[in-house]
């Protein structure tokens, strides 16, 4: 008995909930099938399959055995796949975790262009804007916005700035009035990004212009983890926003918003915010993770100045 074949074939009949269709998955005859399950049985002396006319499904055994040999067989494949990945041509399958909204706005175009330089990579893209943790959720690398620092344990590489615009709406500014100063903001109804999952409703906004920096805690209504939210809010005229430019631009040109205190740098609680790349360092001799980075790096349109507002 091939106890690597019997294995993976397990774990195809336990997937497909019977022999003839793993059979088929297989490319075999279910036969086949049938016999190789009966030895591996017969060499651990358990049951692992219940048969029935209609279903063959895992034992309480089955079950147990399949949960350890599928992370074996997951990590033989990645350790497979790691030494067939040090070639120069980039290969295989490349899980890669990034942010909702920049994903969707700067980086799914990229990713396209991407896939069309390397054929031969399969991308798999996880969106979520929360820190993923890579060893556990088997991801080649990340795009994060926020601090390096925080990453130590982690390769990090730079990809561009993250400056932040404060805007609002017309309709806001028409009925309130546009701050002169950063001062005036604490009478003003301000749209806050709740930083870290932290929903506390005191926060501060940074500003800093000809060498005089103002510190500003900052009031109102709506506080979200999502910065599309907050978007939102600001073009519907709930108030002021302090949003990432890249989010902003599009709005800006078509004068949907318009951009407040221009002469001054705005920061708000995670003032050390860059987007940046992330990986484990047994990623570090990756084909796949080296082209997408020198990808990303050489992309004019993560590092945009926004000097036309």
């Amino acid at each position: 008995m091939d106890k690597l074949q019997a294995l993976k074939t397990l774990i195809e009949v336990a997937d497909a909930g019977g022999f003839a269709k793993a059979a088929q998955r297989l490319g075999v005859a279910t036969s086949s099938v049938t016999r190789l399950m009966d030895a591996l049985e017969a060499s651990l002396g358990a049951a692992l399959l219940t048969r029935t006319p209609r279903k063959v499904s895992l034992t309480d055994a089955g079950i147990a055995y399949v949960e350890q040999i599928g992370k074996l067989l997951d990590e033989l494949a990645e350790a497979d796949e790691s030494v067939f990945d040090s070639g120069a041509s980039p290969v295989g399958a490349l899980r890669v975790a990034v942010p909702s909204a920049y994903g969707r706005l700067r980086l799914a175009p990229l990713f396209a262009a991407f896939l069309a330089d390397h054929p031969r990579v399969f991308m798999d893209v996880v969106v979520a804007d929360g820190y993923a943790d890579l060893a556990a959720e088997r991801i080649d690398l990340a795009v994060r916005i926020g601090s390096p620092d925080r990453d130590g344990n982690l390769v990090v590489r730079k990809l561009a700035d993250n400056p932040r615009f404060l805007v609002a709406s017309g309709a806001y500014l028409a009925r309130s009035g546009a701050p002169q100063k950063p001062e005036e903001l604490a009478a003003h109804e301000c749209l806050r990004f709740a930083y870290g999952g932290s929903h506390r409703t005191r926060q501060a906004w940074t500003f800093r212009a000809h060498e005089r920096e103002a510190r500003v805690e900052v009031h109102g209504h709506l506080l979200s983890n999502n910065i599309d939210m907050l978007l939102e809010g600001a073009l519907a005229g709930r108030g002021i926003a302090l949003l990432p430019a890249w989010l902003v631009e599009a709005d800006l040109r078509a004068g949907r918003l318009a951009r407040l205190l221009d002469d001054h740098e705005a920061t708000p609680h995670d003032a050390g915010a860059v987007i940046y790349a992330a990986y484990l360092p047994n990623r570090r001799h990756s084909s796949k993770v080296r082209a997408l980075l020198r990808f990303l790096e050489a992309s004019e349109s993560l590092h945009e100045t926004y000097t036309y507002i």
